[in-house]
C-alpha cells in the first residue's frame, strides 16, 4: 500500500504527482484507475475520449478530505496514463463511424454501398478489440489483488471490465446511474455501441444477476419492452416516476432504500455522468433534461454501504470536454474521488 502517512492533505495539489495530486505509484496503490479513451460509437456529441486527461488535470483541485471517509485516500489511488494507441484508434474509427451514421440517417441501404459495409465491419471489429483490451488490462489488475475503476470514454468502455469482474467475483449486480437504458440491440448497426452496453452485458455475462437502473429518462419503445420482458434481471427506476413520487411526498430516503434493496450482495457501480442534471455536465455526449443532483447519487451510494452490501468495482464515463472552463472535468474529478473512497471503504483490509 502507498506510504501516504506523511503526505500533507492540506497542501496544494502537485500536478507532477498522480491523480488528486497524490504521490503514488501503481505498485503501492490499492485502487487503480484504468483510463479508456474511446468514443467510436457516440451518436451525438463527442469529446469523452479526452475526458481522462481533463479529469487528471482537474483532480489536483480536489481537496482530499471526505468527512464520511476521511482516511480512505491513504490506501492509495493511482491512474494510469491514457494509452495513445487506443486514443488514435478511437479517433480514426470515430471519423469512419460519423460517415456511416450520416449515411444511414438519410435512409440509405448499407448493403448497397461497399464502402459503408467495410466501415461497419471495421467499427465492429475495433469495438471487439477494445473490449478484449479492457478485459485483459482489468483482469491482470484484479488478479494482483487491486481494486479497479474504469474511466471512459463513452459508456461502451466497461464491457470487458464487466466480464473480468464476473470471473473474479462470481454473481453480482450493476447499479447503473444514467439518463439512458443502453439496452438497444446493435444500435445503428454497431454491435458494441455505447447504447447497447447493458444489453450486451446481460446477454454475454451470466454472472450478472441484476441490472438496477436509476435516473432513466430517454429510452426507446423496444427498450421499454425489453425491461418488461425481463423483470427477473432488470429493475428500472425511471426519472419521471421518481419525481412524481417525490412530488407526492415520498422521500428520497425511501426511494434510495428501494433501489438498494433491488441489488444483490455484490454491487458494481456504472456511472454515466449524463444521469446528473445537465448543469453538472453540460458537455456530456447525449444530454437529457432532468436528472439527479450529485449529492442525491452520493447519498444512494452511501445507502449501499449502510445496507452491508459490497461495492466491488466501478466505472465513470461520458464526462464531456469543451467550453471555456473545465467544469465537466471538475465534477468528474470529484465524482471519481467519491467512487474511489467508497470502493476502499467497502473492501476493508
Amino acid at each position: 500500500m502507498a506510504d501516504l502517512q506523511h503526505h500533507d492533505p492540506n497542501s496544494v495539489g502537485n500536478p507532477d504527482y498522480n491523480i488528486f495530486g497524490l504521490p503514488t505509484s501503481e505498485e503501492d496503490s490499492r485502487v487503480i484507475i484504468l483510463p479508456v479513451p474511446w468514443e467510436v460509437t457516440v451518436s451525438y456529441g463527442a469529446g469523452t475520449a479526452r475526458a481522462p486527461e481533463a479529469i487528471m488535470k482537474a483532480s489536483v483541485q480536489v481537496d482530499i478530505f471526505d468527512p464520511d471517509m476521511p482516511d480512505a485516500w491513504k490506501q492509495g489511488f493511482f491512474m494510469r496514463n491514457s494509452d495513445r494507441k487506443i486514443l488514435m484508434k478511437s479517433d480514426y474509427l470515430r471519423k469512419e463511424a460519423e460517415l456511416y451514421i450520416d449515411y444511414i440517417s438519410r435512409g440509405e441501404d448499407v448493403n448497397a454501398n461497399q464502402f459503408m459495409c467495410k466501415t461497419l465491419k471495421e467499427v465492429n471489429e475495433g469495438s471487439a478489440f477494445l473490449n478484449k483490451w479492457v478485459y485483459e488490462q482489468t483482469k491482470a489488475l484484479l488478479d494482483k489483488g487491486k481494486l479497479v475503476g474504469v474511466l471512459g470514454g463513452d459508456h461502451s468502455t466497461p464491457l470487458g471490465f464487466f466480464k473480468a469482474v464476473a470471473e473474479k467475483h462470481g454473481p453480482y449486480g450493476i447499479l447503473q446511474i444514467d439518463a439512458h437504458c443502453d439496452l438497444r440491440e446493435a444500435y445503428e448497426g454497431f454491435i458494441y455501441s455505447h447504447a447497447s452496453v447493458m444489453y450486451n452485458a446481460l446477454k454475454e455475462i451470466p454472472q450478472l444477476e441484476k441490472l438496477v437502473q436509476a435516473g432513466i429518462r430517454d429510452y426507446s419503445h423496444s427498450e421499454w419492452e425489453f425491461i418488461q420482458q425481463h423483470p427477473d434481471r432488470i429493475k428500472t427506476f425511471f426519472d419521471r416516476n421518481i419525481r412524481y413520487r417525490m412530488y407526492e411526498g415520498v422521500t428520497w430516503k425511501q426511494i434510495a432504500e428501494e433501489i438498494v434493496s433491488s441489488l444483490p450482495q455484490k454491487v458494481y457501480i456504472s456511472f454515466d455522468i449524463d444521469g446528473l442534471d445537465r448543469k453538472l455536465s453540460p458537455f456530456t455526449g447525449t444530454p437529457v433534461p432532468g436528472g439527479f443532483e450529485l449529492e442525491q447519487v452520493f447519498y444512494l451510494f452511501h445507502k449501499i454501504l449502510d445496507s452491508g452490501r459490497q461495492i466491488i468495482a466501478f466505472d465513470l464515463n461520458e464526462v464531456g470536454t469543451g467550453g471555456d472552463t473545465d467544469w465537466d472535468a471538475n465534477v468528474g474529478a470529484r465524482t471519481l474521488f467519491k467512487l474511489c473512497n467508497l470502493l476502499v471503504t467497502s473492501n476493508p483490509l
